[in-house]
């Protein structure tokens, strides 16, 4: 009998499963940064209704994403690298915009490249090495919805600097934290631990 504990509470069915709803839903999520970028920036560098939307559907879909997968047992390897992927990739062409119009620093965004980078080695070392994707952290959650509310404030919300400065403090400390719950989860998974 095996003893040891799944690092991800319990064992759920993961498929090989390329072609799902939930994947599909994830990668669109990838293509909404540019038309955000586009219409903000021909648009005098203000929002209207349509970025407003674009915007709502990539939160949305960061939830439904996970949440049709759950629900309809396609949970599968593809889907646990192109959901932190395209939250990746999206995140980088708007905080990217921001900065180039100097609403964020560029050392946050360098900080941001460089621990998102250092993750994604450290899956891509354990996909090599096990033959599967481990899951993201919660903390890696918390800190993908800490950075959103930090880019809002700031594209939103131009009138507010004492909340972005708060957000921008926050961003920075959970980033950190992720980064070293990430290092601790990979560092267990080599330690003989099993995940999903």
């Amino acid at each position: 009998m095996n003893n040891i504990q799944n690092i991800d509470g319990k064992a759920i069915n993961v498929s090989g499963r390329v072609l799902t709803f939930s994947n599909l839903i994830s990668f669109s999520r990838i293509l909404i940064a540019f038309p955000i970028v586009y219409l903000h920036y021909h648009n005098g560098k203000n929002y209207d209704a349509v970025i407003i939307s674009l915007f709502i559907y990539g939160i949305i879909s960061d939830y439904l994403d996970g949440l049709v997968a759950r629900k309809t047992n396609t949970v599968s390897e593809m889907g646990k690298m192109i959901d932190p992927i395209s939250d990746k990739l999206c995140a980088a062409v708007l905080f990217l915009y921001t900065v180039w119009l100097g609403w964020v620093p560029l050392w946050f965004m360098i900080i941001n490249v460089i621990r998102d980078s250092l993750i994604m080695l450290g899956s891509s070392f354990i996909k090599w090495k096990y033959g599967k994707v481990a899951m993201s952290t919660m903390s890696g959650k918390i800190a993908v919805n800490v950075l959103a509310l930090y880019w809002i404030s700031v594209f939103f919300f131009r009138e507010a600097p004492q909340v972005h400065t708060f957000l921008l403090a926050a961003s920075t400390t959970i980033m950190i934290i992720s980064f070293f719950d990430y290092f601790n989860r990979y560092r267990k998974i080599m330690h003989g631990a099993q995940f999903n």
